[in-house]
């Protein structure tokens, strides 16, 4: 696990070093803090989350609002772009997709898709920092979205799966991403085709529609019912959206 701590920050660093692309947001430290509180309120809640006390987990955010996306390095580094902020309408919605990135770094998603690509051998080289060009190489990959880094369609009902589990017993309602699906479903009705700030997440987080039937399946197991109007503090996340540049 040591070993996808030190992936996550040698990426981070080429993120880091990478402002045109990533341009990780700099002050605005109240909108920055509740960012983060939201995904440290998950670790410390979660009795089902293995790694909290190994992985760096870390949550930044990307001010870019032309691009409706989060993505999880290995080890825990998470980014969220201010466009997934701005789309999203609750704080809950956004606490499942922090939760839904978590899972992906629990269950190594990232650090299997990458080795399957590159090799074992490859990414220890990465680990040790020793092969600057390839790190370079996988951070503009995150960035256009590339296909071998997209999340299959087991991954992503995993990662569902995982978010719920971490939001039960939460104050949050466990099944809040079904409100970020609920969106891209509007969105795409409205104009007829998936809009072009949606590509980016759809690439490499797929919404077929056996992984929503998924989510609502795993819901509908939980006893007692999860009341959906509640455990959404959208008035909270609408002042914090009003922060945002």
């Amino acid at each position: 696990m040591q070993d996808d701590a030190d992936l996550g920050k040698e990426v981070q660093q080429q993120i880091k070093d990478d402002p045109q692309n990533f341009p990780v947001m700099k002050g605005h430290p109240e909108v920055k803090e509740y960012v983060n509180g939201l995904g440290k309120y998950v670790l410390q809640n979660s009795k089902y989350i293995e790694y909290k006390n190994v992985f760096p987990y870390s949550f930044e955010i990307i001010h870019d609002d032309s691009t409706v996306n989060a993505f999880c390095l290995p080890g825990g580094i998470i980014y969220v772009y201010t466009g997934l902020i701005k789309f999203l309408d609750n704080e809950a919605a956004l606490t499942g997709v922090i939760g839904h990135e978590i899972a992906h770094a629990e269950r190594r998603h990232m650090t299997q898709r990458l080795t399957s690509y590159y090799g074992v051998s490859v990414i220890m080289s990465l680990v040790l920092g020793s092969n600057p060009s390839m790190l370079g190489e996988i951070a503009a990959n995150l960035f256009v979205g590339l296909g071998f880094l997209a999340n299959s369609r087991s991954d992503e009902e995993e990662a569902d799966d995982y978010s719920i589990k971490y939001l039960t017993g939460t104050k949050y309602y466990p099944g809040a991403i079904t409100y970020f699906f609920d969106k891209i479903k509007e969105e795409q009705r409205i104009k007829g085709q998936t809009p072009g700030d949606l590509d980016r997440l759809l690439a490499t987080h797929p919404l077929p529609q056996d992984r929503i039937d998924n989510v609502t399946q795993k819901l509908s197991k939980i006893k007692p019912k999860p009341d959906p109007t509640k455990g959404l503090f959208t008035d909270e996340y609408q002042r914090m959206k009003a922060k945002l540049p």
